[in-house]
């Protein structure tokens, strides 16, 4: 009776591991929004990483959490760590890796916990007839820890809502800014 239920946990412990073995390494996960607004204001908002706390999705999950930057202000070599005591959000940092104003932001994206993973983000901006059309994706590869995560929740659904959430929010503070372009000719005309 003994062996015939050890070997049915074996049995169900192989068929598991060959189901998280099959599972894709590589992930892709992306939304979009359109903002009303240029790209040069949406750019401000996502190439400056102090920006991020008035709208990332995470920041409001635990407001007390202990946050870092590093590097210069915005653009290449900006860092933003953060460590969550909480364990809502965890702990990481992110380094802006490129920018090119206005159209593009890709950043190193480093989690240390509750598990280690290195993903790249990237936010697109293209013109749009309503004002700048704004992807944000992130990409990424599953060690066999992410692939039994993947397997028991849907990533795409979990962390695509985050992404929606955040780009409202991103939306909401690009069109609330005053435009790049406004603050420089409103500087030229009152001198």
């Amino acid at each position: 009776m003994v062996g015939k239920i050890l070997i049915a946990l074996v049995v169900v412990v192989a068929a598991f591991a060959i189901a998280v073995a099959t599972r894709p390494a590589e992930f892709h996960i992306e939304r979009s929004i359109t903002a009303g607004t240029p790209p040069a204001s949406v750019f401000a908002q996502v190439n400056d990483l102090h920006a991020w706390a008035a709208w990332s999705p995470w920041e409001k999950l635990d407001p007390k959490m202990e946050k870092t930057h590093g590097g210069p202000p915005a653009g290449p070599g900006a860092t933003y760590a953060w460590k969550s005591e909480s364990g809502k959000v965890g702990q990481g940092r992110m380094t802006i890796e490129k920018s090119e104003a206005p159209v593009l932001v890709v950043v190193n994206l480093e989690f240390i916990k509750p598990f280690a993973a290195t993903n790249t983000v990237t936010f697109r901006l293209e013109d749009a007839t309503a004002g700048t059309k704004v992807t944000w994706a992130m990409d990424g590869r599953n060690g066999f820890m992410g692939k039994v995560f993947a397997l028991l929740m849907n990533m795409d659904k979990t962390v695509g809502g985050d992404f929606e959430r955040g780009l409202v929010g991103l939306k909401s503070v690009a069109e609330a800014a005053p435009r790049p372009d406004a603050a420089v000719e409103g500087g030229t005309a009152s001198q």
